[in-house]
């Protein structure tokens, strides 16, 4: 006999259910398995299957490689055989944030056991065809192709090129020293600095665990003295990454440049849901994907930021130094030498000014009532206030930098960051030529700084002409007289202290400069990186 609610045909000798209740024992065992994926809970549903051990694999890997938010698993419809089996239809939806959405409809089946009635595990109740040893997963996809950084010239700056990870495991090789010497041996010809000391120290640094000793490009794979690969506990990795398309380049703006292309590529990623299994290739299911990101054009000048870099690297003091179109404010470069880049000096933290802006305090005061006053004008050349220049500022550093002085106008204890120095710079240039207003300084085309704690505009001509008066005596016959290759030069320069820091900010042939050296000595590092910048351009 059929139960209630099921319509049944006898077919040689066996009774065929055609329908079910909902209420029977296998609907209640598919409900309570698609329970189990919606809450998913990897055990739950296992332990309701006819293999615990390979559905809970099955489903584990694939629950972490959906991380989805949500899971809706739904029973639609099941059907109870007279042989002790039944069948049942389930739809089952996942979903991410920003309304990602993925649906698959599988068929599975029920048997009764000893134990009771169990769903047939196949991995085909995840996703209709999927082989042995299968597992779905959610990934991110990127547009092709990848935005490029274009310099001032509209060429490629920094675009994405394949690069191997050189990756050292000392827990792979029974030798580690050995394996360690081997390595840095074979990047000798092309990596000498990567010694097996400074590979020790990564290691050290990563608490022993896999260390990636060097990044290399695909052609300078081809110049190492022996195959990676072929020593104990080394391999390689293979991936992208945003690098200099000219090697000769080094620059600290690579940071920030990274920091706003990746932002890029984060807003127009999409996404995938792959099935994956043993030797296979992943299989995309869905997603979604848009266009790819714009080109990045920034206003870094090639001949510039090699000038610039030139012009650091023979001072022992950690020297900082930019480059600035003088009416615009355009950042045209920045480089700075290795002391510099050992004590992470950046563009967009304050540092003491010292003595350096006294000729700008006294033509405030000369011109002003009271501190209010003196405190507005001195916002409209850029000082005291906080200027963040997209591209300029690198990932996860914004809790930690020093801020600028306050408001207040206050030349003792004063401290400037070289963007807003270099703003100083640029509000002078552009009153001795005729402009009227101070601009804020830029380093990615239709890309304006954020200003805060007041704001620049209208400047005082009278104040910036006794700036510029100032400037210019200077450099004819102060501390910048000896620079002698600067056409029309006029010179900010000054230390705070024997210790430093020494600042130097050049206006000459529409480019205004900003130098700041450290330690002792620094204000005659500062002259010494100025003069050969001006005698090399």
């Amino acid at each position: 006999m059929v139960s209630t609610g099921v319509v049944g045909i006898l077919v040689a000798g066996l009774l065929v259910a055609c329908g079910g209740d909902e209420n029977s024992a296998p609907a209640r065992a598919a409900r309570a398995f698609a329970a189990a994926l919606s809450a998913q809970d990897v055990n739950a549903a296992a332990e309701l299957t006819t293999s615990p051990s390979q559905a809970s694999e099955s489903l584990g890997m694939s629950f972490a490689g959906m991380h989805a938010r949500r899971v809706e698993a739904q029973v639609t419809e099941t059907v109870e055989y007279s042989d002790g089996t039944g069948s049942f239809s389930m739809k089952a939806v996942w979903t991410w944030a920003d309304d990602r959405e993925f649906e698959t409809v599988t068929n599975g089946s029920v048997r009764r056991l000893s134990t009771g009635w169990k769903v047939q595990w196949e991995p085909g109740l995840l996703h209709t065809g999927m082989p042995v040893g299968g597992r779905l997963q959610m990934v991110r996809t990127d547009a092709t192709p990848a935005p490029k950084v274009r310099n001032s010239a509209d060429r490629a700056l920094m675009q994405m090129q394949a690069v191997n990870d050189v990756v050292i495991d000392p827990t792979a090789t029974k030798n580690p020293q050995r394996s360690v010497n081997q390595l840095a041996a074979a990047l000798k010809p092309i990596a000498p600095l990567v010694t097996a000391r400074v590979i020790n120290d990564k290691i050290v640094a990563n608490q022993g665990g896999e260390t990636v000793a060097v990044t290399l490009r695909n052609p300078d794979m081809k110049m190492l003295a022996a195959d990676p690969e072929r020593i104990a506990g080394v391999s390689v990795v293979k991936g992208g990454m945003l690098v200099m398309t000219d090697r000769r380049i080094s620059t600290p703006l690579v940071g920030g440049l990274t920091n706003y292309w990746q932002a890029l590529r984060d807003a127009t990623a999409g996404w995938a849901v792959q099935q994956v299994a043993p030797g296979k290739a992943p299989v995309r299911l869905g997603g979604e994907q848009g266009g790819p990101a714009p080109d990045i054009k920034t206003t870094v000048d090639v001949d510039e930021q090699l000038l610039l870099g030139e012009s650091v690297v023979e001072v022992a003091q950690p020297t900082t130094m930019m480059s600035f179109d003088a009416r615009s404010g355009a950042i045209r470069g920045m480089a700075q030498n290795d002391a510099a880049a050992d004590k992470t000096i950046l563009a967009d933290v304050a540092y003491p000014t010292g003595s350096t802006l006294d000729p700008v305090f006294s033509a405030l005061d000369a011109q002003t009532a009271n501190d209010g006053e003196a405190t507005e004008r001195m916002h409209k050349l850029g000082l005291g206030l906080t200027i963040t220049v997209p591209g300029v500022v690198a990932p996860g550093r914004e809790a930690s930098r020093r801020s600028v002085s306050e408001a207040a106008f206050r030349p003792q204890d004063f401290t400037a960051t070289m963007i807003t120095m270099g703003t100083l710079g640029v509000s002078v240039a552009r009153s001795l030529a005729g402009e009227t207003s101070s601009a804020a300084p830029f380093l990615i085309k239709n890309s304006p700084a954020k200003v805060s704690g007041g704001s620049l505009g209208a400047m005082d001509r009278e104040v910036t002409r006794r700036i510029a008066a100032a400037m210019t005596t200077t450099a004819r016959s102060g501390d910048a007289s000896d620079i002698t290759s600067a056409p029309g030069l006029r010179a900010l320069v000054g230390t705070n202290g024997p210790q430093g820091p020494g600042w130097f900010i050049g206006i000459s042939e529409g480019k205004v400069i900003v130098i700041y050296c450290e330690d002792e000595r620094s204000g005659s590092a500062a002259l010494q990186v100025a003069q050969k910048y001006y005698r090399l351009s």
